[in-house]
Formats: C-alpha cells, structure tokens, sequence
C-alpha cells in the first residue's frame, strides 16, 4: 500500500495549523523539516517530545527526518556535520521512522578562494571527498539501522542523473537509497522520465511530489513536463511500495525550505491525489 506524507511546514510555521491541514487532506504521515520555524536538528529535547505528543494525538506519523544534511559547501568542516548528523539519527529512531533525507554536497562556489578565483566548478574534483562522506554517513546509519535518502536537490553533487548513479553504484549498501524528485531533475535539464526513471528504479525509495514547467517553475503535479500520470503508471506496474510526499514549493522555493501556504498545498494535495484515483491506486 503507497502512503502520502508531506512537508507540512509548507502549510505553516505552527504545528497545530500543519496538523488540521493534513487532517482535512487525509494525509497521516509528515516529513519532518521544521516546526515553528526551527529546523529540525534544532529543535530542543522539550520540543520534540512536544511535536511527537501532538502527532500521536493525532495519528499522524513521521515518515522521515527531512535533515539539511550534506547541503553544506564539500569543503566546509566535516566533524561539526557529524555531529549534527547524529542529532538526526537519534530523532530517527525518537520517530520510529527509518528514513533520513541527505544531499551530496555542494561544489566550492565560483569565485572562492577554494576554486582559485575561477569561474565554474567542476564537480568531479571533489567526487573522491563526496563518495568519502557519504560512506562514513552510510556506515553511521548501518549501525543504527537506519537508511538515507538521497535526494537529487539542483547543484550538489548528485543533481543529474549520471551522478545519482555514480554515487549509488560507488555507495553500494541497502542504507543508502534513492528520492526521486522530477522537478528538481527538470530544473537541472534532465528527463525524469523514463530516463531519470529507469536509472534510479534499482535504488528508489521514496517520491517527492512536485513537478515543473521546462524552464524550472515549479507547479503542482500533472501542471508541467514531469509526466507524473506515467511516473505513476509504471511505478503501478513495478509495484512500488512507499511513500509519496508532497513537497509542493508554490509559493516560495527557498535553498533550505520551500513554503506553500495552506490554500496552494491543498491545490498541490488535490492535484496529486486526483492523479493517483485516476488510475485506481489505492493509498493511505
């Protein structure tokens, strides 16, 4: 059975307006990335028992820790992201939830001392130190039992198809899966489908829902190029099994947070939720 979760503080800062608005779309699972405008490897013990309290009165549950981990510079300190990295393992396990969203790594920024003042990156310089982190995160998450989900966000390391497939390969452990994200795979000129499709299907674990004009504007599922109806036509055949999140981003698309307000995300939830009874996929 597929499952919607979303990124409820899409919908709002409160956790109390996130919670009504996924109650009245029939959405019992959040991807946890703020709550009152606090990320959520920082919120205190007090508030997290708080946020776990009012989900339980609710039955909404966490689907996964949706961490900032590895959407840092690649040649920014490692210990201090490890630390943070352990914050998220232990809300992990806290949730009951056995997915951590993570990123790759940015490139150095052009221009920076780092890069010698030249202009663009390329990113195979810092392959080697990318694979390197990410398998020291692998390995921390193996021992906890927990898997990451890598998300193929526009200008990390593994924002285009090749690199997703690069760092699975070179990755090789069940602890370390794939998000599908369409509309990030647009905005990097890429074809989610059936090329980005195709390639990731051995690794995927989790969809984000969101999709794209070709010239990167991001619009509610089934409004752009992403052909979500035949995503979810052959994820149907396949047999998937797992989570669709709703990652709407209609009115702000921010580095760390995008943000739709309660009346776009119910556009964004109707949108996706008429797709998938389109084709009888029953979901809860």
């Amino acid at each position: 059975m597929i499952r919607l979760s979303a990124f409820a503080d899409e919908i709002s800062a409160d956790l109390n307006e996130q919670i009504a608005v996924l109650r009245s779309e029939n959405i019992h699972f959040i991807d946890l990335r703020s709550v009152w405008g606090t990320n959520v490897l920082d919120l205190t013990d007090q508030q997290v028992t708080e946020i776990k309290r009012r989900l339980d009165a609710q039955d909404i549950r966490v689907s996964a820790i949706a961490s900032p981990i590895g959407k840092t510079p690649i040649n920014a300190p490692f210990e201090e992201h490890l630390q943070r990295f352990q914050r998220a393992i232990e809300l992990a396990q806290f949730f009951h939830t056995p997915f951590i969203r993570i990123f790759s790594f940015y490139p150095p920024i052009a221009g920076s001392e780092s890069n010698g003042g030249k202009g663009n990156v390329d990113p195979a310089i810092w392959r080697n130190e990318v694979l390197s982190r990410l398998h020291k995160l692998t390995t921390l998450a193996r021992n906890a039992n927990l898997i990451l989900l890598h998300e193929n966000e526009k200008d990390i390391y593994g924002d285009t198809i090749a690199r997703c497939i690069d760092l699975l390969q070179n990755i090789n452990d069940p602890h370390f899966q794939a998000i599908f994200d369409p509309a990030n795979f647009i905005q990097c000129k890429q074809t989610p489908y059936p090329d980005a499709y195709q390639e990731l299907r051995p690794w995927l674990r989790y969809m984000h829902v969101k999709d794209a004009l070709a010239d990167g504007t991001v619009v509610a599922a089934g409004e752009g190029v992403a052909q979500w109806l035949d995503i979810l036509q052959q994820l149907h055949l396949d047999g998937y099994d797992g989570f669709f999140s709703l990652e709407p981003h209609l009115a702000l698309a921010d580095q760390f947070q995008g943000f739709s307000g309660p009346g776009l995300f119910h556009r964004a939830s109707q949108s996706f939720q008429q797709l998938l009874q389109s084709i009888d996929w029953k979901y809860e």
